[in-house]
Order: C-alpha cells, then sequence, then structure tokens
C-alpha cells in the first residue's frame, strides 16, 4: 500500500536510483553471478547491463503507459466521460532462473516495481546468492520499507508463493514441466500467471543471406551461456544453394571456441544427462559437423553440431539447452519456415536473408513470440519490445508497454456529465418514442453497407 500510494513520480525517482546502485556494483554483482554459475565474467556483465536498460526504461515510462487517460465514449455515449488506467496488483511473487539470474527476473522485478507492486523474489536454489544481493541493493535506494523481499529455498518454497492467497500474480520462469506445477497451486486462489517456459528457437539462413554474419551469429546463438539460453539457437534451417558454404563458415568457426574458457560449465547438474541422451542419440542418425559424444566432459560441454537428424528425434524436438544444435538443408525458405514452425515451443527465432521483405515476411509467419532479422536475440535488448512465447513456451509478456500492463489490472470509469434529452435507455420509464430514436441512430450510424 504504501508503495502503490507514493505516485508514479516517486516510484521512478527511488527506481531510478535503484538503477544506478546496480550500476555502481556491477563488478562485485558480475562477479557473485559467475560464482554460483560458473558463466565468464563478460556474460555476467552484459546480462546486468541489460538488466539496468530494462529498469531504466521501465521506470521512465510507466507513467506513460498506464496512467489515467481519457478514452472517447462514440456518438451514443456522448453525455459520458470516459477514462482508462492501470492500478497495481499488489503483492506480485517472481520465481526465477538460474541461467540468467538478474536479467530474467529482473523482466519482471523491475516492470512488476514501476507498476506499483511489491515484490517477493524467490530466485533459482542454485543462485540464491544473486537474489539475496539484488534486495539488499534495493534497500540502499528505498529504506522506508521492503517493498522488494527475496526468499530462498526450493521447490516447496516457490509453491508455498504460489499457493498464498496474498499474492496478486506469478511471474514464472523455467520448464514447462514446472510451469504446469506452479499453474495448479495458482488455480487454487485463482491467481493469474505469467509463464516464460523456454523454447527450441529455429534459425533461417535465407539464399541469400550474408553467411559470413549469419554463421557467427548462429554460433554465439547456441553456444553462448553454454547454450543454456531459453531463446538461443538449438535448429538450423539453411536452403540448398548456400549450405555448403554455410556449414564449411559455421564449423571452421566452432573449432575456434572452447569450453571454460570461452562459455562456462552446465550450470544444473542434472541437464548433462539430457545433453548426452540428445547427442547419442543424434550420432545414430546424423552425421557430426563438430563435436560428438565425447564433447561431454562434465560439467562442461564442447560444441556440437550435428546434421541431417531426423526431425522426430530427441535433439530436434525437446529443449536440449546445451551447446548443441541441429542443422538442416531445405529446398528454399518456405520450407525452412514450416520445418521451424513444427515444434510444441514458440519463443523466439532468427531470420537470416538480405532480402528485407522477404526476411519481414518469415519473421511474421515464424511460430514465435519474437524473430530476430539478421541478428541474434536482438529483441532481448530493447526495452520496448515485449518478451514472451506460446504454446509450450508459455503465456504474457515481460519488458515493454504490454509488460507493465502485465503487472496492473485495468481500470474503467465512465461518468455521466449531462443527461440525454429523450434518450434515457437504462431506465423502465423508457417508452417506445425513446427506442424509435436510438433505432434510427444506430441505423443512420452503422445501416449502411460497405464496398
Amino acid at each position: 500500500g504504501w508503495w502503490a500510494g507514493l505516485g508514479a513520480s516517486e516510484r521512478r525517482r527511488r527506481l531510478l536510483d535503484f538503477k544506478a546502485v546496480i550500476t555502481r556494483e556491477i563488478r562485485d554483482l558480475a562477479g557473485l553471478v559467475r560464482e554460483e554459475t560458473g558463466k565468464p565474467v563478460g556474460d555476467a556483465t552484459l546480462e546486468i547491463v541489460l538488466a539496468i536498460t530494462h529498469l531504466d526504461w521501465a521506470a521512465r515510462n510507466a507513467q506513460k503507459v498506464l496512467g489515467r487517460r481519457r478514452v472517447s465514449t462514440g456518438l451514443i455515449g456522448a453525455n459520458l466521460a470516459a477514462t482508462l488506467e492501470y492500478l497495481p496488483l499488489g503483492v506480485v511473487a517472481v520465481i526465477g532462473p538460474w541461467n540468467y539470474p538478474v536479467f530474467t527476473p529482473m523482466g519482471s522485478i523491475g516492470y512488476a516495481l514501476a507498476a506499483g507492486n511489491a515484490v517477493v523474489f524467490k530466485p533459482s536454489e542454485l543462485t540464491p546468492g544473486v537474489g539475496v544481493r539484488l534486495a539488499e541493493l534495493f534497500r540502499e535506494s528505498v529504506p522506508e520499507q521492503p517493498v522488494f523481499q527475496t526468499v530462498t529455498g526450493l521447490g516447496e518454497t516457490g509453491a508455498a508463493l504460489a499457493g498464498d492467497p496474498r499474492v496478486g500474480k506469478v511471474a514464472f520462469t523455467g520448464s514447462t514441466a514446472t510451469a504446469k506445477r506452479v499453474m495448479a497451486a495458482c488455480a487454487e486462489n485463482l491467481t493469474p500467471i505469467v509463464a516464460e517456459c523456454g523454447g527450441k528457437d529455429a534459425f533461417i539462413v535465407d539464399a541469400d543471406a550474408d553467411l559470413v554474419a549469419a554463421a557467427d551469429a548462429c554460433l554465439w546463438g547456441a553456444m553462448s551461456n553454454a547454450g543454456q539460453t531459453c531463446a538461443g539457437v538449438e535448429r538450423v534451417y539453411v536452403v540448398d544453394e548456400v549450405y555448403e558454404s554455410f556449414m564449411r563458415e559455421l564449423s571452421e568457426r566452432a573449432t575456434k571456441v572452447r569450453a571454460g574458457e570461452d562459455y562456462g560449465p552446465i550450470t544444473m547438474p542434472g541437464q548433462v544427462d539430457i545433453i548426452k541422451r540428445h547427442i547419442d542419440d543424434a550420432a545414430k542418425s546424423g552425421r557430426m559437423r563438430a563435436g560428438g559424444p565425447a564433447a561431454v566432459r562434465a560439467p562442461y560441454v564442447d560444441p556440437v553440431i550435428v546434421e541431417d537428424v531426423p526431425e522426430d528425434s530427441p535433439a530436434v524436438r525437446e529443449e536440449t539447452f546445451g551447446p548443441t544444435i541441429t542443422v538442416r538443408r531445405t529446398r528454399d525458405a518456405q520450407e525452412a519456415l514450416e520445418l521451424a514452425n513444427a515444434s510444441a515451443y514458440g519463443l523466439g527465432g532468427t531470420v537470416f536473408s538480405r532480402n528485407t521483405r522477404r526476411a519481414m515476411e518469415l519473421a511474421r509467419r515464424m511460430r514465435s513470440g519474437m524473430t530476430a532479422v539478421n541478428s541474434v536475440i536482438s529483441f532481448a535488448g530493447v526495452p520496448a519490445l515485449p518478451f514472451g512465447g506460446m504454446g509450450d513456451s508459455g503465456f504474457g509478456r515481460i519488458h515493454g508497454a504490454d509488460g507493465l500492463r502485465e503487472f496492473a489490472r485495468a481500470k474503467a470509469i465512465s461518468r455521466q456529465r449531462f443527461a440525454m434529452p429523450g434518450m434515457n435507455l437504462t431506465s423502465f420509464a423508457r417508452g417506445p418514442a425513446e427506442l424509435e430514436r436510438l433505432i434510427r441512430l444506430v441505423t443512420f450510424l452503422h445501416g449502411r453497407r460497405k464496398s
């Protein structure tokens, strides 16, 4: 209540101060991220920088997006004034992941706070120190009330948080299976939820693509953070006429990338088994262009590129969440798009083509919440763009104006300014003459057929 009552301008001031505190602590925070995840300091720094830019955008744009505004009432409601605004939900519970322990949860935390909510954050049990530290840094900017708190624990802690009737909304990031369990807990109290559940993102290389740039982006999108990126590249579809040229470029680049140097370990021990199962299965039917079963040397996995894997294999259908990609040759971009869309997931994707019109059309038709053109995962770095997916990748959005509205409730108010002479339609005193006038007015406004 105190935070909501401050008003947008006071919340903005405090959130911008929070942003400044994080910025000043960026080196120490990046070190803590490295300690808990194993990722290189450079990668940890990049995710914190992105989190800072999103926090800045949310703080500066909350009033414009959520503030009260007048809306048109139409001719029939000419005697009314109407306003729309978005009010806080109360307490938002954020259940965060371990792969990007600052950037990903801040997409919910920062936007929920900017919308006027208090936040209780449950970080992954693999990165609790980062979650605790974020709440400590917030207290330096907002010492008056514990508006942003962190609670640590295992799965039962998250379940208790999701099932608490005092929670106004849950923002969850994690696996599809866990999301279903969280939704079941939320259903007990009809608590709404926004769920980001990972993906199996496709990368399309058209016949006219810049192959050097495409190979460079593809490799980074697949291997950075050891492939532990929900919107990372896992499936690659290349048009036939440039297939061999692209594969030579991609394979040569892959030989220069080293696990333990260019990217870190597999953070969650159990994920190594999934990655190994996918690689072993793919090796039976596909052809290895880089790596192979021997690439798995826990906790590290060297880059793996495999081609000609059947589309119904686990390496193509299931989320691998490791530094591996499957590559397939296609007749044209249309076949590539059809294969890209043949997935239960629908988070992000990529299109490389020099033809802007065709690239944009492919991007629009890609079954995903987000698509990058001639870049990879670039949508995550644009604060004004919403982030989220469809299908097994979840629903709802963080980031941007949609992300702010995700953590608010629409409040509509209509006020009668004056009585409409001869048109008191919401009264038992209404007579036939008033009904006839209404019919004539509606016929005048809506009765003409449009050519």
